[in-house]
């Protein structure tokens, strides 16, 4: 019964049966987040495969409450820290060296660093493309906002920092040079940076200016300087109208960081900010990550899979095809409400969520045009569902 209260709330329904599908009422895997967390509120712990192995109630309530969480060590770094030692990091292997050559990038040293440890396989792979470019950075994600005069942009950027003095993750900087493991290294204070630039009045839209002046493309931003957060602000030309332009990278958020950083945002000048949820850890996260699954055993996984493929997937034979990325050229299309309601239907009827679909639809386009039989590609998941309590929102 409370199982089905919670399905009720999260997929929009009056009614949930015992027979009923998780998927097919319209569950996808952000739902399943939430799932999870609610459950864990009300200590009926479930396993993440659980959820999608089992995904009709019955069958999935009958699996409740055994899942044991990975136990997170304790932060050993505390404010009256003077030093940093090995055995002080339970969620990164560093020789002294090492950790004092990451102390010597964080402005303030040890008094300003809250913690260190390791990255999580997503972001191990962010900063594996980061380094290939050579120019700009795949992984750097862009936003624009207008305000209507400088008072309200102002009052803007300063709850964006108080957002950010909650957050772990915002105040999260990146050291990989001379070390035998990239770091993430959590500042205790992190300044956003705010660059002001000048328009050309007689250069077109001032929003264009500044998407082509910061064209992710040919621009990167230093990873070892928290928080990777980037704010650039221009006086729109001939109006009183101020133009920001935000530089967010992947490895501290995505489409739902943005969502709660907005959301919080919003509380902190609505004069709302009491009512915020203390903030996750995001080492509680990590810990999941690190500490679920040895990394032998997904090394096995991935070989048992992938022991025949000798070759890549590449379309049409063609690899390095977008140069310095000035002659790439996207295209959006909206697909007809008709097609749309059939792919739903279609992912109700086989049981599965209308990504997995998609990502089958593009295992076919890649076939088709690299001639492959079997072809291999990349999905990108952060393991927000293993991330503990708070998962939801960390």
């Amino acid at each position: 019964i409370t199982l089905a209260q919670i399905w009720a709330e999260l997929l929009g329904v009056e009614r949930v049966g015992r027979h009923d599908h998780f998927f097919a009422l319209g569950g996808h895997s952000l739902l399943a987040v939430q799932l999870i967390e609610r459950l864990r509120r009300r200590s009926l712990g479930v396993e993440v495969r659980t959820l999608f192995a089992r995904p009709v109630l019955a069958d999935q309530a009958a699996s409740l409450g055994s899942h044991q969480e990975v136990a997170v060590p304790a932060n050993r770094i505390t404010e009256q820290s003077t030093a940093i030692t090995p055995e002080m990091l339970p969620l990164i292997e560093l020789a002294q060296g090492e950790i004092d050559r990451i102390i010597a990038t964080v402005p303030g040293g040890v008094g300003n660093i809250q913690d260190i440890y390791g990255l999580s396989p997503l972001q191990d792979g962010i900063l594996f493309h980061h380094l290939l470019a050579t120019k700009g950075d795949p992984y750097l994600l862009v936003s624009q906002m207008a305000f209507a005069d400088r008072g309200v942009l102002d009052r803007y950027l300063a709850a964006v920092q108080r957002v950010v003095d909650r957050h772990d993750i915002l105040r999260t900087s990146f050291v990989w040079e001379g070390l035998s493991r990239p770091a993430q290294v959590v500042w205790r204070n992190a300044l956003l940076e705010v660059s002001e630039v000048e328009l050309n009045g007689s250069a077109g839209p001032g929003a264009a200016q500044l998407k082509d002046r910061f064209d992710p493309r040919q621009h990167r931003i230093d990873l070892g300087r928290a928080p990777l957060l980037r704010f650039v602000i221009a006086r729109e030309p001939g109006s009183a109208r101020w133009l920001l332009l935000e530089l967010q990278h992947h490895l501290i958020g995505d489409h739902t960081t943005l969502e709660v950083m907005r959301a919080e945002v919003r509380a902190e000048l609505e004069g709302r900010a009491h009512e915020l949820s203390a903030p996750q850890p995001f080492r509680n996260l990590m810990a999941q990550a690190r500490l679920g699954v040895d990394a032998k055993a997904h090394e096995a996984f991935f070989r048992g899979w992938l022991a025949d493929i000798d070759a890549p997937s590449t379309p049409f034979g063609l690899r390095e095809v977008r140069g310095d990325g000035s002659g790439v050229r996207e295209a959006q299309r909206m697909l007809p409400q008709q097609l749309n309601a059939r792919l739903r239907s279609q992912a109700r009827r086989l049981g599965v969520s209308l990504a997995s679909l998609c990502h089958l639809a593009w295992g076919q386009v890649v076939a088709r045009s690299s001639g492959r039989e079997q072809v291999v590609f990349g999905t990108v998941l952060f393991g927000r569902m293993h991330g503990g309590a708070g998962g939801d929102r960390t």
